[in-house]
């Protein structure tokens, strides 16, 4: 009697492993259809006014019919405004994240904090920006600012510095930790030159990603920094012009040359998204611990 060869897998489970090939082959040019065809509708209607005007000349004393003008005080807003955030959020997030992971322990004040980070992951962005309006503007009596702005988009932002950074924190192996605590390092300073290194390159994604989502919300800025044609280089004084408030201002337009206007804010975000995500790989890249 011949022996049952069992060692390679059956014909059915080759035809399966092929099927699924197929199917995930299929979902991804399916997935790849809306992003592309956004991308290439972005460029081809922005490339008409992406010239040295536009990025040095604002929209000051030039009307919606006028042809020419630029975004220079939208560009300067939004760098101000997200960086600000970033600033107020960043540092909020990973704190938090550390908290949960290294001295939470799965206690009542983790299982309270982690509870209203998912609340807040799905709080609308309109809500932020009627919470700072409420508090910041009418409570205090402020008035619109750039700043206002970077409040709004720090709230949208925490949440998912908050997760990304909890989930890197919880790959970095229990070995790392304990054989610091062998040699008798602090905790704290386990955490600074240990834990937080090994997570780095993942912790700059999960910003980058956060930085990438408020990036582009215009609702929160409509109520809190208001719209402006002037270069305001102040984020704590006077309305600020950002550039998704510069793409929803151009597109109400009728006028040809204003919607040409959005377009090509449009590309310049985009294009602003794409190289934050170069710039942090490049650091995680850099900063990647190596391996001995």
């Amino acid at each position: 009697m011949s022996a049952i060869d069992l060692s390679g897998p059956s014909a059915a489970r080759k035809i399966k492993d092929k099927v699924a090939l197929v199917l995930v082959c299929v979902a991804f040019a399916l997935a790849l259809i809306p992003l592309v065809t956004v991308l290439w509708t972005v460029v081809k209607n922005g490339l008409k006014r992406f010239d040295v005007e536009f990025f040095t000349h604002s929209m000051n004393a030039i009307g919606g019919r006028d042809a020419g003008g630029g975004a220079y005080h939208a560009i300067i807003g939004t760098i101000e405004q997200v960086g600000l955030a970033s600033v107020i959020a960043i540092p909020i997030g990973v704190l938090t994240a550390v908290y949960l992971v290294e001295y939470g322990g799965g206690g009542r004040l983790a299982r309270v904090v982690t509870f209203f980070v998912d609340v807040m992951t799905g709080v609308p962005s309109i809500v932020a920006g009627l919470f700072i309006f409420a508090f910041w503007l009418k409570l205090l009596g402020f008035e619109y600012m750039g700043f206002a702005g970077s409040m709004s988009l720090s709230i949208l932002m925490m949440p998912t510095v908050v997760r990304a950074a909890e989930e890197m924190l919880k790959l970095v192996p229990n070995d790392l930790r304990e054989a610091s605590f062998a040699l008798g390092v602090p905790r704290w300073r386990t955490i600074c030159f240990v834990v937080l290194p090994t997570a780095f390159t993942g912790i700059i994604t999960g910003v980058m990603l956060a930085v990438a989502r408020v990036m582009g919300e215009t609702a929160p800025l409509l109520v809190t920094v208001f719209v402006t044609t002037a270069i305001n280089n102040d984020p704590f004084k006077g309305p600020q012009m950002s550039l998704p408030l510069f793409i929803w201002d151009q597109a109400q337009l009728p006028q040809q040359v204003a919607i040409d206007r959005a377009w090509t804010g449009a590309l310049t975000l985009i294009l602003f998204i794409m190289l934050l995500n170069l710039a942090a790989r490049l650091i995680a890249r850099l900063r990647k611990p190596v391996s001995r």
